[in-house]
């Protein structure tokens, strides 16, 4: 592939500006797709729309590393059918993560894109504290004290005064906003870290293990869409206050996360700290004139301390000392290609 013929350097700036795109554009997307005017769609026919983008792109993904359709064939029957018992094992994050993405649109609706944003960033000490506890990993004491840094700032962002001066169409609550994004946060650290085990248990791509965890994913997606909007739908459709820019956020849902298994793996943990933090401070500068955002001194404070916590966490103060490297979180992002793994 012509990828490959690239010069390092070069890849390195692609994935730089792939993942600070792709990072702020979700959140700001997600903002602004919940409280636009008009006909506003339900996010959880969204949700399920993004696991059907994201099943056939793994399907296709997986059909082009087999090279034939036999292949093909007897790839997805050994991984998905005979080894039926491993495939029912992806039940658990398959239903944590229609929860999680239905609590990120809830977020996306009750938050200011730039306070989502730098929230969101609280899924690195949720899925740093599962390591820890199921894993059984080892942190740097520097990493230790970016977790703390982190909540700091989190806290000063919630706290602060900034926010949109600008009327929406829907009625929102900042505290179920937080609460949505705080329990989205512990969602993805428990899955993920599951989603870790499984993967090291075996052979299997990861563009396979996203496959059965679309097809586990699809139904509890759909019953999960009925249970909560059923009347809803029923009277205006499945499709109701869907457009151009709605199907542009599902693809965006859906293969954001490839988009970033791909590209991450020619940069390292800093390129990719730097990427996260630039999407935020993307997302800060683009609400501001976008959706009237007022950026106070502690709301900037704060996300400047999550960028600091995100930039130390990444931080290995054994590189190039000779020390012997302890088995940490980071290390094992780096085995899952670095992605966020609900959105690999």
């Amino acid at each position: 592939m012509a990828i490959h013929r690239m010069n390092p350097e070069n890849l390195k700036y692609i994935s730089l500006l792939t993942l600070t795109v792709q990072n702020s554009m979700v959140s700001l997307s997600m903002r602004y797709a919940t409280t636009r005017d008009g006909p506003i769609f339900f996010s959880s026919t969204a949700v399920f729309m993004a696991e059907i983008t994201k099943l056939l792109t793994c399907l296709v993904l997986v059909f082009m590393e087999e090279g034939t359709m036999l292949r093909f064939k007897a790839s997805l029957y050994n991984a998905i059918i005979k080894n039926k018992t491993d495939t029912l094992k992806m039940t658990v994050p398959s239903l944590i993560y229609v929860l999680q993405n239905n609590l990120l649109y809830i977020s996306a609706a009750n938050l200011d894109a730039a306070t989502y944003q730098v929230t969101y960033q609280l899924k690195i000490l949720t899925t740093a504290m599962f390591a820890v506890f199921m894993l059984r990993k080892k942190l740097f004491s520097t990493q230790w004290g970016s977790l703390f840094i982190l909540v700091c700032g989190v806290a000063m962002v919630q706290l602060s005064a900034g926010g949109e001066n600008r009327v929406v169409s829907v009625e929102q609550n900042r505290t179920l906003g937080f609460s949505a994004a705080l329990g989205a946060c512990v969602l993805s650290g428990f899955a993920g870290i599951f989603f870790e085990k499984m993967l090291k248990t075996s052979d299997l791509s990861v563009w396979m293990r996203n496959i059965q965890l679309s097809l586990l994913s699809l139904p509890l997606s759909l019953i999960t869409s009925y249970a909560n909007d059923s009347a809803k739908i029923n009277d205006k459709g499945f499709f109701y206050g869907y457009d151009s820019f709605v199907y542009f956020l599902v693809l965006l849902q859906a293969g954001g996360g490839l988009i970033v298994a791909v590209v991450v793996k020619y940069a390292d943990n800093i390129l990719k700290g730097f990427a996260t933090s630039l999407a935020i401070v993307l997302s800060c500068i683009v609400s501001i004139y976008l959706f009237n955002f007022e950026l106070t001194t502690q709301f900037a404070f704060g996300t400047v301390l999550v960028i600091v916590s995100i930039f130390l966490y990444g931080h290995d103060p054994t590189k190039g000392k000779g020390v012997k490297k302890v088995s940490t979180m980071k290390d094992d992002e780096e085995k899952l290609l670095g992605g966020d793994p609900e959105d690999v």
